[in-house]
């Protein structure tokens, strides 16, 4: 017996059946509906001792892994026929022994049909989010979830949601699911589920295999990726009113992002199934492909989580590209569809060394996503680096906007918002604010801001900046949770204590009040008389030299460490040597269209070269040890990367999940790089893809290289 290789990936979630039966009867479940019938051998409701054994195996499991946060979904069957008195025994179980060494993220499946307060009760004092099976308007879901009396279940269901929506529970409610069928009508299932307002919508493909296809009454081509892509367009047509899962997991992969469920993309498999009698399962939808297909002959009773994650059952899940069949591994989409889900995948006679059997649909699906989201409109940001500054500018304009959406409700905001509008709306102020948005590190600020909770001190302090930078008066307060109030594009002022300041902004020069009543001097921007408060960001003695920002608290965004704060100078020293060195033999031609000016330089640990990370465009990561040598000779391939990764940023080049992305870094990278043969090739090819692979944009570009190639070849 092999347990799991501490490089393998981890699990992190677990589904654990806590009922075995259920109290309704719908034909296309694949625990009482398809081959495997091993539900009627096991016991009704887990016992409390098996109970304690998955949580101390799973705590186990947990320290050794060092695991963040794992989850636990509370499945069935239907897991609210245990009862609210078992349901909290349950829930106290795994969180007396999982909470002291981990986060632990419990969630239900569950139909709602017996939905009570109770119930939320226990939800709210474990902090159990509760996903909810319903399969669209009244018609559509009575067409296959009806009772044990072939009653509909649709008005308790519905009556359930309800619930879940009042203000004390509403924040347990995680979504909707809705098994598709391709009898109903796509628009009517999405706005009845739209109706009620679910955090979440989650379409699901039938369970199906070779052996037993999914019902295609019209007897179409792609009959599942044609109603998926009518509720795609009626979902945009809504604004996206909430995320749905299949359809953001295709837009994330297509752009290069992680998958978002386990039924598309390659990422390797993470889930533990633990039935009611202890025995672990690999993922219970495998019972949709013949009797047994799930078994490992594992328990909780003699086995632990590294044992069941060793087995090669679950190893076959973890392989990604290399564990699919040749079919799916030459598919221009296999990146985004992975093989479709792993039980999918079966056909008596080879088992799941197969394409999904919903490969045409998916492939139709992901492609019709990619040409409906490819903005094919011709951008002037692909003409020179000035255009490209100004689209990027305009892209952060755009991401404020929606971070001030966020921001909205924050007492302090209010003030700093209206001083951002007239600083906007003043042709003599507005460059000022520009130059405060288009510092590459605000952008770091505003997508994390996005991603997370809002980080409203960043901003106030974005506000004074272009108040200072345009001359303009103004007074802003806030809580500032550190002692480092920094000003993007000027500096770091020290204060004595977090807390609630003031910010006096006056021509030349501002003013920081504490709440202690300290630091209320006035820094002159001049430097005349010097604060011991406050530091100034170093930019570079050179023409139009770059900032030297080593304190931006959003710095830390390359793919290596920033270095500590420092003081500049040998490094500002050995940098401006490296532009002198520029300035005598220039990768460019100075003012061309290609010639990259990084704006900000931000030092890195030594040994790490030249980094671009998550930020805004003109900012470049460069090692302390970096020599003005390696620097002269690496700007240019790096600095052709970063007006690739920003014209990416603000213009579709192809239609998303293209083989014309990676041969458009090809041959970038072979043109940075010299390689001219490489370039050649990824050229040739990029041109004889199909005419609607590249967008205006992309076409223009790949023109563009070209006619780089040709006059590097011809001076060669």
């Amino acid at each position: 017996m092999t347990s799991q290789s501490p490089d393998d990936p981890p699990l992190r979630q677990l589904v654990l059946k806590i009922h075995s039966r259920c109290d309704l009867l719908c034909d296309h479940c694949y625990v009482y509906q398809h081959a495997d019938q091993s539900w009627r051998s096991r016991p009704t409701f887990i016992r409390p001792e098996t109970v304690r054994a998955v949580a101390a195996r799973l705590a186990e499991y947990a320290g050794s892994r060092d695991l963040e946060s794992v989850s636990v979904i509370l499945h069935g069957g239907e897991p609210l026929l245990v009862g609210p008195a078992r349901l909290r025994d349950i829930c106290a179980e795994l969180t007396r022994a999982l909470a002291p060494l981990t986060a632990l993220d419990l969630r239900m499946h569950t139909n709602a049909v017996t939905l009570n307060r109770r119930h939320l009760d226990v939800c709210r004092e474990f902090g159990v989010r509760v996903s909810v099976s319903l399969d669209g308007d009244r018609a559509a879901n009575d067409r296959h979830r009806l009772d044990r009396r072939g009653r509909s279940s649709y008005d308790r269901v519905v009556r359930g949601i309800r619930l879940l929506q009042e203000p004390e529970y509403r924040h347990l409610f995680s979504g909707v699911l809705c098994t598709v069928d391709v009898a109903n009508d796509p628009v009517a299932v999405h706005d009845a589920l739209t109706e009620l307002a679910p955090p979440r919508i989650d379409y699901l493909l039938p369970h199906s295999t070779w052996d037993s296809p999914p019902p295609n009454p019209a007897g179409t081509t792609t009959p599942y990726a044609d109603w998926l892509l009518a509720v795609f367009d009626r979902w945009e047509q809504q604004g996206r009113p909430m995320p749905v899962r299949t359809f953001d997991s295709v837009l994330s992969t297509l752009r290069g992002g992680p998958p978002l469920t386990e039924a598309l993309g390659l990422a390797p498999s993470d889930l533990a199934v633990i039935e009611t009698d202890g025995d672990f399962e690999q993922a219970d939808w495998l019972k949709s492909a013949y009797a047994g297909a799930p078994e490992t002959g594992y328990d909780v009773f003699r086995h632990g989580f590294a044992e069941f994650a060793a087995h090669p059952g679950v190893q076959a899940r973890q392989r990604g590209v290399d564990g699919l069949g040749d079919i799916c591994r030459g598919c221009p989409v296999v990146r985004s569809c992975g093989g479709g889900l792993y039980g999918h995948r079966y056909r008596s006679g080879n088992g799941f060394d197969n394409p999904s059997v919903f490969c045409g649909d998916l492939r139709s699906l992901i492609e019709g996503i990619a040409d409906r989201v490819t903005d094919r409109a011709f951008s002037p940001a692909v003409l020179g680096s000035d255009r490209l500054s100004w689209a990027q500018l305009e892209l952060d304009r755009v991401l404020l906007r929606r971070a001030q959406q966020h921001l909205a409700s924050e007492p302090d905001w209010a003030d700093a918002w209206r001083l951002l509008l007239a600083l906007d709306s003043d042709a003599g102020t507005a460059p000022h604010l520009d130059e405060v948005l288009a510092h590459p590190y605000v952008r770091t600020s505003l997508q994390r801001s996005l991603r997370g909770p809002a980080d409203t001190a960043r901003f106030m302090s974005l506000a004074a900046a272009a108040a200072l930078r345009a001359r303009v008066p103004a007074t802003l307060s806030w809580d500032q949770p550190g002692t480092r109030l920094h000003l993007p594009t000027w500096g770091t002022y020290r204060l004595d204590a977090p807390g609630r300041i003031e910010v006096t902004v006056a021509p030349d020069a501002f003013r920081v009040r504490e709440n202690r009543g300290s630091g209320a001097g006035w820094v002159r921007l001049d430097g005349l008389p010097v604060s011991t408060q406050w530091r100034p960001v170093d930019r570079l003695p050179v023409q139009d030299g770059p900032l030297v920002d080593d304190a931006d608290p959003y710095r830390d965004c390359y793919p290596v460490p920033v270095a500590p704060s420092l003081e500049c100078g040998e490094f500002a020293e050995r940098m401006a040597r490296a532009y002198e060195l520029l300035a005598k033999d220039p990768p460019d031609r100075p003012g061309a269209p290609e010639a990259f000016r990084p704006t900000v330089l931000t030092p890195l640990t030594a040994g790490s070269g030249l980094a671009l990370g998550s930020h805004g465009f003109g900012a470049l990561g460069v090692a302390v040890d970096v020599t003005p040598e390696e620097f002269a000779r690496e700007l240019p391939r790096i600095g052709r990367r970063a007006r690739l990764t920003a014209l990416r940023e603000t213009a579709d080049l192809h239609r998303p999940g293209s083989p014309a992305g990676v041969l458009l870094d090809r041959a970038d990278d072979g043109l940075g790089q010299g390689a001219h043969e490489e370039a050649a090739r990824a050229l040739t090819a990029l041109t004889l893809l199909p005419e609607t692979e590249l967008t205006a944009t992309g076409a223009v570009l790949v023109a563009r290289m070209w006619s780089q190639w040709s006059s590097v070849c011809e001076g060669s």
